[in-house]
């Protein structure tokens, strides 16, 4: 099922970031941790704490407004009398009272794809969007068990979870890559020439060794994410029934090769209920475990 917090493109955004503030930090020579004695160790692990948290922060802030933004994701009026739309914040309601969360945000947008997902900096302010091609193709039992998929992520608090990680991920990246920067750099046995060619040497591999490091931690925050659904998974059966969950991702991996152009674009990975089994190397940085591992789970839940 979807995350709560996108995950390709929470990555992304974060990366984008994290490299923007070292740009910014660059371009005005804001190094309050550098000295003519070398590197602060501590006042550099503060510096990288609160610009890496922030980084994440920020992406947390805005990820129920860019949620709606990339995908047209339409707000349900509470009070609307389409017996459909009805039925959905019905559904919806009774899912969250049984996991004694407050009521989300509830949206549709027009998709052919198959998905749904959750997302939202607390519960309080917490959105569950679902598509067009779900409510026509799932029936109603299965829409259950994705909707109760998707309030288990934000019962289990995964945005906020998946915020802190990132944070310190962010804060080790920044960190390490530039005490690596400030050694091959040479900027420490040329501290007279930092305005110089070591300093740029230094730039440079900040960037490199953020990059290198981005991609590592990257790695580490996709086995959290697949470790979290299979954790939803297991909370949408206590919530709308084993039976329910179970049919629901028997009638995904049926359905899953139905795609919509407008999110073929690695962007929109996050808002997805899962995606494509990926092979060798490449299933380190899957988000989602495969939908037959999901479906055996639970079965032997």
């Amino acid at each position: 099922m979807a995350l709560a917090k996108r995950v390709f493109f929470f990555l992304a955004l974060n990366f984008l970031v994290v490299l923007m503030i070292s740009l910014v930090l660059s371009i005005f020579n804001i190094r309050p941790f550098l000295s003519q004695y070398g590197i602060n160790y501590t006042e550099l692990m503060i510096f990288c704490l609160i610009w890496g948290m922030g980084g994440a922060f920020i992406s947390l802030a805005l990820s129920r407004v860019m949620a709606k933004w990339a995908l047209g994701v339409k707000p349900i009026d509470p009070q609307t009398s389409d017996p459909e739309l009805r039925s959905l914040l019905d559904t919806v309601h009774s899912l969250s009272m049984e996991a004694g969360i407050p009521m989300p945000e509830v949206g549709i947008y027009r998709s052919n794809e198959v998905n749904a997902f959750a997302t939202g900096p607390t519960q309080s302010r917490s959105l569950v969007a679902v598509s067009t091609g779900l409510l026509q193709r799932m029936q109603a039992s299965e829409v259950r068990g994705v909707l109760g998929h998707e309030i288990s992520h934000i019962a289990n608090g995964d945005m906020v979870t998946m915020t802190l990680l990132q944070g310190v991920v962010n804060a080790f990246v920044m960190f390490l890559a530039r005490v690596l920067a400030y050694i091959f750099s040479g900027l420490g046995r040329n501290r007279e020439s930092s305005s110089g060619g070591s300093y740029m040497s230094y730039i440079l591999f900040v960037y490199l060794f953020e990059i290198v490091f981005m991609v590592l931690g990257s790695i580490l925050i996709a086995a959290y994410s697949r470790w979290r659904e299979f954790r939803a998974d297991a909370g949408g059966a206590r919530l709308a029934g084993k039976e329910s969950m179970i049919d629901a991702l028997k009638r995904l991996r049926v359905l899953q090769e139905i795609k919509d152009t407008r999110t073929e674009q690695p962007a929109y990975a996050a808002f997805k209920i899962s995606t494509p089994t990926k092979k060798g190397l490449l299933h380190l940085f899957a988000t989602h475990p495969p939908l037959q591992e999901r479906i055996e789970r639970l079965e032997h839940l």
